[in-house]
């Protein structure tokens, strides 16, 4: 499956939205990737982690996204390579593993998310997953919207993803969508609360 191939299947869900948005990371964007109306349809979501799985150059133990957005898209991946599929969720504003979710020390883990930003969540979940004694091995993902092609070379981590693209972002402060004031405010579509809600 390739580039074109991926984002088809965004424009064929809807999933690719033009607007003003908040992203989880608290930058603003006039594109948003809502990747839950793409992966509701489990073929589809099953072609695609077929296809992210086809690219790994890495073997885990495991597969570990962080909740919301990439619970159903690790449940996937885990699928398409024949492991179990964990996914970390928000304790106290802090990431942890809940409902009998446990790592061993040195399970080798993927951690995968479903559009990738700033890598902020996939950073979290690696300590997680370190605190634990596991070890985070590679990062995947459906969309690269960070703007890096190796986003997690700092943390010597291979990533794999289906697209790569090139989306602006901006600090609030910066962003011309609320300076131009015809966008309205940016809306979250999002997991994370605290943003004003898409109706």
């Amino acid at each position: 499956m390739n580039q074109e191939q991926v984002l088809d299947l965004f424009r064929r869900t809807n999933a690719m939205l033009e607007g003003h948005f908040l992203l989880s990371s608290g930058r603003h964007s006039n594109r948003y990737f809502q990747c839950a109306l793409l992966l509701a349809d489990p073929r589809k979501a099953e072609h695609l982690a077929q296809a992210v799985a086809a690219k790994l150059t890495v073997a885990p133990d495991i597969v570990i996204g962080p909740a919301m957005g990439a619970v159903t898209w690790a449940h996937e991946v885990a699928r398409a390579l024949g492991l179990s599929s964990y996914f970390t969720e928000r304790v106290n504003e802090k990431f942890a593993l809940r409902r009998g979710f446990h790592l061993e020390p040195g399970q080798r883990v993927l951690v995968v998310e479903d559009v990738l930003t700033t890598g902020g969540s996939c950073r979290e979940v690696f300590e997680v997953v370190r605190s634990y004694g596991a070890v985070p091995i590679g990062v995947a993902s459906i969309i690269n919207r960070s703007g890096l092609a190796q986003p997690f070379e700092q943390d010597s981590l291979p990533f794999t993803c289906l697209a790569q693209v090139d989306v602006q972002s901006w600090l609030p402060s910066e962003c011309p969508l609320c300076a131009a004031g015809t966008h309205g405010p940016a809306i979250k579509p999002g997991s994370r609360p605290g943003a004003v809600k898409a109706s």
